[in-house]
């Protein structure tokens, strides 16, 4: 038993043979506080503490390795149980909204050419409780986190049952309460796990990195779409919004010279047409050794009036995190902490 996160009243009540039903309600408020220890939870029987300490009772799985601070984010690098790390993400609005971006697999699989996270590979999926304890890591540092977008490390939809495991356990009134239209999960675009997201219309939101909508370019720099192209990729979004009845996010990196022109913009608006879509536009966030450049602001106000042309909603996203390389894009580790 690595962890007590994402068990339910029931599983504590057999795992840890509690005597009384309280006393699993009484834990997992302990847990929601991020304690890591048995003596801290000062309202358990003395003599139930430590049997648990005596049986080596395991709170959590992780810790945080380190601590990267800016002004619009707090990043932490995590320790797994086995050695890996993984990032996750604080980020502060002006209006003083927090939003926890969550990673769900240490690397990623998906190999998308401007992403950081891509050149890792994929190491291995999270378990359920591994994104969890994420949040409860950032909760520590501000308990007013009110939204989780998954756009960490990993493709989210790559590790379903463990994200899905995750997003009840975030909705749980017992533990964070967090509706389900406060979280977003965001994919590369995997067909198969869009059309298993709209099955199950949860209320979640659906965010998309589509980047381009020109067949040819988006499979030259997202692997993806080799396998579902745009075509495909509308299709499940249609499906998704039929059933879901979600406005979805198409998040679109700005790559200088490459998606940025009119037949980028033209493209755009083909494929948009049909849809409830918002357009985030983020500027690349440089990370050395790819090849790609930001736009200038004259190319980025070039794009934007085209867009406008076609009447295309869109927010030009702000950098946040840029400074302490926790932005869009730029999340990875080395595969495990060196040894002491």
């Amino acid at each position: 038993m690595p962890s007590l996160y994402v068990k339910s009243e029931e599983e504590l009540m057999k795992e840890l043979k509690l005597e009384k039903p309280f006393q699993a309600k009484q834990i997992i408020s302990w847990l929601m506080k991020g304690v890591s220890s048995w003596d801290e939870m000062s309202n358990l029987p003395l003599s139930l503490r430590n049997r648990l300490k005596d049986e080596n009772i395991q709170i959590i799985s992780s810790r945080i390795a380190e601590r990267h601070d800016d002004r619009s984010a707090v990043k932490l690098l995590i320790e797994l149980e086995d050695k890996c790390l993984i990032e996750c993400v604080m980020l502060s609005d002006g209006e003083g909204r927090k939003t926890a971006c969550i990673s769900s697999q240490v690397g990623c699989a998906m190999g998308c050419a401007f992403c950081k996270t891509g050149t890792m590979g994929l190491v291995r999926n999270l378990k359920d409780y591994e994104i969890v304890e994420q949040m409860i890591h950032l909760h520590t540092l501000d308990p007013h986190i009110g939204h989780i977008v998954f756009m960490g490390m990993g493709e989210p939809l790559h590790n379903f049952a463990s994200l899905m495991s995750a997003i009840t356990y975030f909705h749980n009134p017992a533990t964070f309460n967090i509706s389900y239209r406060k979280m977003t999960v965001s994919t590369c675009g995997l067909v198969p796990g869009i059309r298993q997201l709209a099955e199950l219309n949860l209320g979640v939101r659906l965010a998309v990195s589509l980047v381009s909508a020109e067949d040819g370019t988006r499979s030259r720099i997202m692997k993806v779409n080799r396998r579902y192209p745009l075509s495909e990729l509308k299709k499940a979004l249609i499906s998704f919004q039929h059933t879901c009845d979600k406005r979805i996010t198409l998040e679109y990196c700005l790559l200088s010279g490459v998606n940025t022109t009119r037949d980028s913009a033209k493209a755009l608006f083909n494929f948009t047409q049909g849809l409830s879509v918002n357009v985030n536009l983020i500027p690349w966030n440089r990370i050395d050794g790819l090849e790609w450049d930001t736009p200038s602001r004259d190319e980025i106000r070039a794009f934007t009036r085209m867009l406008d042309t076609y009447h295309i909603s869109y927010t030009l996203r702000l950098p946040k995190g840029r400074g302490i390389s926790g932005a869009c894009g730029q999340l990875a580790t080395s595969t495990r902490r060196n040894e002491d």
